[in-house]
Parts: structure tokens; C-alpha cells; sequence
């Protein structure tokens, strides 16, 4: 079994710890926010933390109202330009903390005047350093080079900055989030058969949208460095705007299903994907009959057991994201098994990259 696959299953209680113990800390945030109110927030990170960036960049926006960016390091890196950040929000987010690029942005927004918070991994890293105040991923160690554990970690400390920053963000429904990951995690034998029908996969395209828009690039970056797969990633309005066209019969395409506000979109580029005969795999869960239904327009459904909904939230797939990446680690980890490459080791990869 490989080290990837392992710290997928680890993540129920990763997650649990990590709210567990870094509730006060948003609690404290909450206080300060309160009295210290910030006109725009900044996410700065790189990789699969860059994938978590996005995210929060839609969670942000969508509960709290606040205009939320991502930072471009290479203004600062490469082109030595100073912004004004007064009354900015700056979060750097880094697995290792050591991220070269993250950690000078991070540096040159405290110069600015802006508020810091930092989210790793690493409690002794250079980014828990110099952040003003930081939330860990209390993940453990992550031995393999493919980030899991700790992506789902830093989706849920972006829950925690939007609770502090009075979102509408409950701690009675973070608290299932770990149970709807250990529910996903019982897809994982049905996940190994799937991936046997790609074997000999080359290319694919990953779709989500809203809140899970983030989830479609994190699917595709493992497809790409475990399974060195040429995966793209796209909004379904991205991939009609162009895109759609390079898609012919038998191309592979995978579909985060939430129910919600973006099922509607999604339901309609299904239907697209049927004239064209795509290979066509959703992701969803019991929440969304209607994607559960669909055994006559899609090849291959991976449907979560339980329906992830809060009963009090108005934002039906608000709560998605983390357990809806698990499946799509899973594949990632199963289809490198199938091609019978070391997902814990890709070619020309390590663990802490540095790039400047």
C-alpha cells in the first residue's frame, strides 16, 4: 500500500484534530476581526496550498461579503513592486511553511501594513514565523510527495478564518465534516475497480464549479503528478466557452456533483458530454438523486453515502469540498497502482519545492 493511499485514510482524524485544537485560535481571529475590520483579504501559496487558495478565495467572497484575491508573488519575486495593503487581510498557506516566494509575500505584506495569518503544516516553519498569528494543519508528518492530508487541512482552517471573519460558517456542521470523509472513504474498493477502465489514460479533463471549483484543479494536479496524466481543469462555463471543443468520443472527464446552486450547469454540460459520447465519471453524493439517477448519460458514478447538506445552511454544497476530494485522491492513488507507478515518488518531484 502506498504512503499516499495512507495518509488519504488518516484524513477523518487529521480534520478532527485540526478543528478540535484550532477552534480558539478562530475564536481569538473572530475577536480581533471584530474590532479590527479589513476591507480585502490576499491568499498567497503555490502547488496543491495554491489549489487551497482558490478555494478560500470562493468560500471568502461567497459567506463574508469581502473581496477576496490571489496574491501574484512574481510582482514581488521577479518585478520588486510594493502594494499598498492597509486594512488587507494577507494568508499565506504552505504544507512545509518553507515555500521560498510564499514566505518573501508574506514578508513584504507585514512591511505594508497588513494584517498576516498563516496556515501549515509546520508549527517550527519560517511561515508560522512570520505570520502575525498561524493555524495548523494538525495533519502528522506527510511522507508522500503527493499532497492529501494536508490539503483537506487547510480547506478546513479557510472554514475557520471565514467563521472569524463572522461568515456564515456553524461549528455544529464542520463538526460532520469528518464523518462525511470517512464516508467517502467507503468508496475506496469501488474506486480501485473504476480505475482499471483508464489504464491506459493519457489525458482527461476535470470540471467543477463554485465552491468545488478549486477541487477540480486539485484532481487534476494528482492525475498529472502521480499518474502523469495531461489533465486540464475547467468551470463547466470555462469549458463551453471554448475549450469543449477539443473533446471527442471516449475522452475521458470527471464531474464534481454537488447539489446546489451549480448542479443546474452541471446537469446541462452532462448533456453535452452525451452528444459527444464522452467517458464521463461524476462525483457526488446521496443528497443529489437526480445525479444518482443518471445511469443512462454518464459510464461511471462514485456516489458518497451519506447526503452532505447542513440541515440549517442556505448554501446547499457549502459543506462539499473536503469530502469531495477524497474520492478524487482515491482514483488518483488507484489509477498510479494501475499503471503500476509509485505515487509517493513521482519523477522529478520532492516534497518542499522552492521557486522564487
Amino acid at each position: 500500500m502506498s504512503l499516499m493511499r495512507d495518509e488519504i485514510r488518516q484524513q477523518p482524524a487529521a480534520l478532527e484534530r485540526t478543528l478540535t485544537e484550532e477552534w480558539p485560535t478562530a475564536l481569538k481571529l473572530r475577536t480581533h476581526f471584530a474590532r479590527n475590520p479589513v476591507r480585502f483579504i490576499v491568499l498567497v501559496a503555490r502547488g496543491t496550498s495554491d489549489n487551497a487558495a482558490q478555494f478560500g478565495r470562493y468560500l471568502l467572497e461567497i459567506t463574508t461579503g469581502i473581496p477576496t484575491g490571489l496574491a501574484a508573488p512574481s510582482v514581488y519575486t521577479l518585478y520588486g513592486s510594493q502594494l499598498n495593503l492597509k486594512d488587507a487581510a494577507v494568508i499565506a498557506i504552505s504544507q512545509s511553511g518553507e515555500s521560498t516566494d510564499t514566505n518573501l509575500v508574506l514578508e513584504k505584506a507585514k512591511e505594508a501594513g497588513a494584517f498576516t495569518i498563516g496556515i501549515t503544516n509546520e508549527p517550527a516553519s519560517t511561515l508560522a514565523r512570520l505570520a502575525s498569528h498561524t493555524l495548523l494543519v494538525r495533519a502528522g508528518k506527510e511522507q508522500s510527495v503527493a499532497a492529501t492530508k494536508t490539503y483537506t487541512g487547510q480547506l478546513l482552517c479557510m472554514y475557520l478564518i471565514a467563521y472569524a471573519l463572522a461568515g456564515r460558517i456553524e461549528l455544529h456542521n464542520l463538526q460532520q465534516v469528518p464523518a462525511w470523509c470517512d464516508s467517502a472513504l467507503g468508496l475506496e474498493a469501488e474506486i480501485r475497480r473504476c480505475a482499471e477502465r483508464y489504464c491506459f489514460m493519457q489525458h482527461a479533463v476535470c470540471v467543477g464549479r463554485g465552491l468545488n471549483y478549486a477541487n477540480s484543479f486539485e484532481f487534476a494536479l494528482k492525475l498529472m503528478e502521480t499518474c502523469y496524466v495531461v489533465a486540464e481543469r475547467f468551470s463547466s462555463a470555462d469549458l463551453l466557452h471554448g475549450p469543449i471543443a477539443m473533446l471527442e468520443a471516449s475522452f475521458p472527464t470527471f464531474l464534481l456533483c454537488p447539489s446546489g446552486v451549480t448542479w443546474k450547469p452541471m446537469c446541462e454540460l452532462i448533456e453535452k458530454l452525451q452528444t459527444i459520447k464522452a467517458e464521463t465519471l461524476i462525483i457526488t453524493d446521496a443528497g443529489n438523486t437526480h445525479a444518482i439517477n443518471m445511469k443512462d448519460r454518464v459510464q461511471s458514478r462514485l456516489v458518497i453515502a451519506q447526503k452532505l447538506a447542513a440541515s440549517d445552511a442556505d448554501i446547499a454544497d457549502l459543506y462539499t469540498p473536503i469530502p469531495y476530494i477524497v474520492p478524487a485522491q482515491l482514483f488518483a492513488a488507484s489509477l498510479a497502482e494501475v499503471k503500476r507507478l509509485d505515487p509517493d515518488r513521482p519523477r522529478t518531484l520532492k516534497k518542499v519545492t522552492q521557486t522564487m
